[in-house]
């Protein structure tokens, strides 16, 4: 006869470990908080319960995840608050169980349960919450989990519609130049996506904040700090590529931008023609995508029959080497090859043509 002096655990339902995280998160209280071995203690169930949580929602690398059970964490979590705690006890966290935080996230906002994003429709019934995550870029501590969990948010229209219409997102244009590197990058990375990534949820907001946006970001692009300087005028590229309509009059990106010469003129590199600078407005994208740059050279510099004196000073100055950066670039192979390199000679040509101007010069 065979003896197991040890019972094998039965396994958590997705009740139980919900209320089991739960539990562990409202124990990290005030009073538990300022207590060393309280707070060690609680620390370690939460990261123990998050750990849990990761594994049935990701599978533990030989196991699968099972589905309807992720979809009823999705569904608990809510239910229980438990998202509302994520956040709220996010500071007190150890650096193993943010990260695992930031990971259960992900999943959570990304399920769908019955055709609806559970998750998603519990932050659009407290916004406040996504209030509470931009503040965090303060947080030097949490900055970086906080910036990775509004990225996920910033995928859904209704949520980056919030935060792009919300008081908070005047915050950004401080956050970006925060003295932390690490954060003040993270936080041009959001910023980016919350500009980039639904047209037309950026479309209405800059049709009804087009100046306050532009008088914001103008700052940016003359900003004594060299990175931010660069990291703006990259961006401001990267809206103009867009070229998606906003207003009722359709005024694309491009145009409008356009509109806001006065900000290029005034920057001392860019009216000087300097080489640099061209190569964060045209040519950061070379290693990123060729077709992309001779997008951006086409619709920006070359192909636009009104360009200011500017620009065809800086093209006219720089020439050479945009003439050498344009000959390595290419499409690749395929279908699109052809057009590409027909579209790359007419912008050469111009570019050429534009270099034998010598009253530009004057």
């Amino acid at each position: 006869m065979s003896f197991s002096f040890f019972k094998v655990s039965r396994p958590k339902t997705p009740q139980e470990v919900v209320k089991a995280m739960k539990d562990s998160l409202v124990a990290l209280d005030t009073k538990t908080v300022v207590e060393v071995k309280a707070l060690e203690k609680a620390l370690e169930e939460v990261e123990k319960n998050f750990v849990t949580l990761r594994c049935m929602l990701s599978g533990d690398g030989e196991v699968e995840p099972n589905m309807d059970q992720v979809s009823q964490l999705a569904l608990e979590v809510c239910k229980e608050d438990v998202l509302a705690l994520m956040i709220h006890k996010l500071p007190n966290l150890g650096w193993e169980a943010r990260k695992d935080l930031v990971h259960c996230w992900s999943i959570l906002l990304k399920q769908q349960v019955d055709s609806r994003y559970c998750s998603v429709e519990y932050i659009e019934n407290h916004f406040e919450f996504l209030d509470f995550l931009v503040v965090c870029y303060d947080n030097k501590e949490i900055a970086l989990n906080c910036g990775l969990m509004l990225r996920e948010c910033i995928k859904f229209p209704t949520l980056a519609k919030y935060i792009l219409e919300s008081a908070s997102f005047e915050l950004f244009f401080k956050f970006v130049e925060l003295p932390n590197f690490d954060v003040a990058s993270d936080a041009f990375s959001t910023f980016k996506d919350l500009l980039t990534k639904h047209g037309t949820v950026v479309a209405e907001y800059l049709t009804a904040q087009y100046d306050e946006f532009f008088d914001q970001y103008e700052k940016l692009l003359t900003s004594p700090n060299y990175v931010t300087r660069r990291q703006s005028l990259k961006y401001y590229v990267d809206l103009a590529s867009l070229g998606i309509p906003f207003g009722t009059s359709e005024l694309s990106y491009n145009e409008a931008l356009h509109s806001r010469s006065k900000v290029l003129e005034s920057h001392d590199d860019f009216a000087e023609g300097n080489i640099d600078t061209v190569s964060i407005l045209g040519f950061t994208a070379i290693a990123e995508s060729p077709s992309r740059c001779k997008q951006l050279l086409q619709r920006i510099f070359v192909a636009n029959p009104n360009k200011p004196r500017e620009v065809k000073v800086i093209l006219a100055k720089n020439h050479e080497k945009l003439l050498e950066l344009l000959h390595d670039l290419s499409a690749g192979k395929g279908a699109e090859d052809e057009q590409f390199e027909e579209e790359k000679e007419l912008i050469v040509k111009e570019i050429d043509k534009l270099s034998r101007l010598s009253k530009l010069d004057h």
